[in-house]
């Protein structure tokens, strides 16, 4: 059976948590479920971002949460994929593959000009994922103005 693909809403948000709480550790931030709780939460009541929720056989396999941004020079919608984990008992079953599907379709039906992500340069299997699902790499040089406290 394929991956399920559903938009999360606030009741979605407890089992949202355990997935995102489980994202942060995986890239070395300490686990802090209240917080994931809280900033997801943020997220969904002021319609900040659209996330996307994956099931496997009725169990939670993994999201993808999107941004909307702009375009200025096209002047068009553009969705910033900022974050996308799938459980690793359910890698190699297509699940980040229906999420990446998932979100090119609501950026197709939004209108926009497109998906843009960013990834890190050791997450060698993401960039796989990425390069065959067909995203560009980018030619342009990102820069990030650091104003709070350190990751």
């Amino acid at each position: 059976m394929p991956p399920q693909i559903s938009h999360a809403s606030l009741d979605d948000l407890n089992l949202l948590s355990d997935l995102f709480d489980e994202y942060r550790v995986w890239y070395g931030q300490p686990s802090d479920r209240a917080a994931a709780h809280a900033f997801l939460q943020e997220r969904l009541l002021l319609g900040e971002s659209v996330i996307l929720l994956a099931h496997l056989n009725g169990v939670p396999a993994g999201f993808t949460q999107l941004y909307r941004s702009f375009s200025s020079v096209r002047m068009k919608r553009l969705w910033i994929l900022n974050d996308l984990f799938v459980r690793s008992e359910f890698r190699g079953q297509r699940v980040g593959v229906a999420l990446l599907d998932a979100a090119r379709d609501l950026a197709v039906q939004s209108g926009a000009r497109g998906v843009a992500l960013e990834t890190a340069g050791d997450n060698l299997a993401a960039q796989r994922l990425y390069d065959h699902y067909g995203f560009r790499r980018s030619t342009g040089v990102h820069y990030l103005l650091e104003v709070g406290e350190p990751a």
